[in-house]
């Protein structure tokens, strides 16, 4: 049986070798931003002829603050591109067993860009979203 906390844990942890960029595997209440906030968005059971393989699809929510929106915008570029020291795909995909909690994990896409307020405060925000099959 697959522990989803240690999946979210465990894509957070992944997600904290980004320099600067802190990770949680819970919303906080006030978010330090920027952070990565990696939530449940789904599971698919038996998908692989009935033998017990379940697909995680999991949220990962990066949220930056909004002082200056061009150097927000830019924070999110880097996070979004496809390889790199910023980019979320690379680090999700570090390890891809999840430190053993996973066959596989893999980052399909990012979603959109939006805002999101929260105690009264704006912040920019990137939604990714990150497949770890199990």
């Amino acid at each position: 049986m697959t522990d989803i906390s240690a999946l979210r844990e465990a894509i957070a942890t992944n997600l904290a070798t980004i320099s600067g960029l802190r990770s949680s595997a819970d919303l906080p209440d006030n978010p330090n931003p920027p952070i990565a906030v990696v939530s449940l968005e789904s599971i698919d059971y038996d998908q692989a002829f009935n033998n017990g393989l379940t697909v995680f699809t999991f949220s990962i929510m990066v949220i930056v603050g909004r002082q200056s929106d061009r150097v927000a915008q830019r924070s999110l570029n880097g996070y979004a591109s496809q390889s790199g020291a910023s980019s979320i795909k690379t680090a999700v995909e570090s390890d891809r067993s999840l430190d053993g909690n996973a066959a596989d994990v893999r980052v399909s896409s990012m979603t959109s860009i939006g805002t999101l307020q929260l105690n009264d405060t704006d912040y920019l925000v990137a939604e990714f979203t990150a497949t770890a099959y199990c």
